[in-house]
């Protein structure tokens, strides 16, 4: 048995699909399932049960995904303690975003980072946040920039910035000549919404429930494209976080009036690391960044 063997028993946990769990270790699915049947062979016990349609654990495949988690957390420290020993701005840094940030916020943050960290060794994985708490949890990832959710409150949470929000909508709406939206006028109102796993749609439902807003039954988005194609073709209205409000024909952002709905993004790593300062830096330079970039 080795460290390997474990994170691929880990990601088959994760994707419950070989194909998928082999993309995510960067080996082929031959690879992965015939290090997965040599680690029941060693151990002498059935792990998976093998169906032509999903992949089931078994009581003792589960046992030994939550121990593997464990000890990937354990080697994760070893390493960030040896990492620590050179420079404090050097090493690989495995970092996960949200998707609905990853596309907006990387194209501004990493030319920058890597002018400023040179012997930083950045990696990014886009995964949703549930994910992404996993993996941070399993010690998969070093740290990860999320909108701040209940989920996230375990791991030390670093405030970056303040998104705003703003109202989309078509542009032969009654409201797209405003330079501005009073929060009020969405009572009673049909808005869009991104599908459930989205960190956004958290925020954004709960804000508009708030406010008397409703939720459009019959459209569901997977990605913040597709919501803003939607509320183009005239299905809708929705909101969209500011990085991501890009220009494009048939639709027009609109403001919000004071109060403004934003979500607070951050940076967050499991207590205790020993690369704390590390984090602190990497999401101060973040905010700097923005500062100056947006």
């Amino acid at each position: 048995m080795n460290i390997r063997d474990l994170e691929y028993l880990i990601a088959l946990a994760d994707y419950k699909h070989f194909r998928r769990a082999a993309e995510s270790c960067n080996v082929s699915q031959p690879t992965l399932s015939g290090q997965i049947r040599k680690l029941e062979d060693e151990l002498g016990t059935i792990l998976l049960e093998r169906t032509s349609r999903k992949v089931l654990f078994t009581q003792a495949g589960l046992t030994l995904v939550e121990q593997a988690k464990v000890v990937l957390r354990e080697v994760k420290i070893l390493k960030e303690m040896a990492s620590n020993q050179g420079k404090e701005m050097s090493g690989p840094l495995h970092i996960g975003v949200i998707p609905t940030l990853g596309p907006y916020l990387s194209p501004i943050i990493i030319p920058a980072l890597k002018k400023d960290f040179a012997d930083l060794e950045l990696y990014l994985y886009e995964l949703q946040t549930n994910q992404l708490l996993d993996q941070l949890e399993a010690g998969q990832l070093d740290c990860g920039i999320i909108s701040f959710v209940k989920e996230s409150e375990p791991f030390i949470e670093v405030p970056i910035f303040d998104e705003e929000m703003y109202l989309v909508v078509p542009e032969n709406h009654e409201w797209a000549t405003l330079d501005k939206l009073d929060i009020s006028l969405l009572k009673n109102k049909e808005l869009l919404f991104l599908d459930g796993g989205h960190c956004l749609r958290t925020h954004t439902l709960d804000y508009c429930l708030s406010i008397g807003a409703k939720e459009n039954p019959h459209f569901k988005a997977t990605n913040l494209e597709t919501l803003r194609n939607m509320v183009a073709a005239n299905v809708g209205i929705a909101l969209i976080p500011k990085l991501a409000a890009k220009p494009m024909d048939g639709i027009r952002y609109i403001p919000f009036d004071t109060p403004k709905p934003f979500r607070a993004v951050g940076m967050v790593y499991r207590p205790g690391s020993p690369l704390r300062v590390r984090y602190e830096r990497l999401a101060q330079a973040i905010t700097q960044i923005i500062k100056t970039e947006v």
